[in-house]
């Protein structure tokens, strides 16, 4: 096997559950391998904008009508390196806890800063340590808010005692289950970002929030 198409081989492709989740990445050449075996079908971006699926024989003629410079040549066919696949033989079940991730964050506050009880956009909100961290603040369900840029600027790195702020309610860990997903790194392929968007707000969060 040539170095280049080792490399190609090599490359990593997305994984979903057939709820359309993220939660795995493999290698192309296992992808293919489970594409092949009719376990999965690849994910491809329609030029609407809209997503389609392709089993192996549906993904050859594909490779057949758009040319890829990266398609793998066999003997008999050229086939592209897919992207993303929908694994079809299993589906990866919520875990029973509700894990702490910006999206279940915003979720759980509705969208809402916890100050001045107004409803943001979630490009315009912030999470906020309650009591900051230089102050102990733990980053844990109960002493992260989101908080309007406002604000935020206002509390600065004080309590809300100490701004002389309330919050609308106390913050604690909802009781509802969230989706899977999965973290992943920054080094993805352009076809990714539907899905790593949905995972970012979905990836756990940790002591390094900031």
């Amino acid at each position: 096997m040539s170095g280049v198409m080792s490399s190609l081989l090599n490359q990593q492709v997305l994984v979903l559950n057939r709820l359309w989740q993220a939660v795995n990445v493999c290698s192309a050449r296992r992808a293919l391998t489970l594409l092949f075996q009719g376990h999965a079908q690849v994910v491809f971006s329609a030029s609407d904008g809209t997503f389609q699926t392709y089993s192996f024989h549906e993904w050859q003629d594909f490779s057949r009508r758009e040319y890829d410079p990266e398609a793998i040549r066999t003997v008999s066919f050229r086939i592209r390196i897919p992207r993303v696949i929908m694994v079809l033989v299993f589906d990866r079940q919520p875990k029973k806890e509700v894990k702490f991730t910006r999206h279940n964050i915003f979720e759980r506050d509705q969208n809402t800063c916890q100050y001045c009880g107004r409803i943001f956009d979630r490009s315009e909100l912030n999470l906020d340590h309650v009591i900051p961290r230089d102050q102990g603040g733990p980053t844990s369900w109960e002493n992260i808010v989101c908080s309007c840029i406002a604000c935020n600027t206002q509390k600065a790195n004080r309590t809300p005692q100490e701004a002389g702020m309330k919050l609308v309610r106390k913050p604690k860990r909802p009781k509802w289950r969230p989706f899977v997903q999965i973290n992943l790194s920054l080094n993805y392929h352009d076809s990714w970002k539907h899905f790593v968007d949905l995972a970012y707000w979905n990836v756990e969060l940790g002591e390094d929030l900031r």
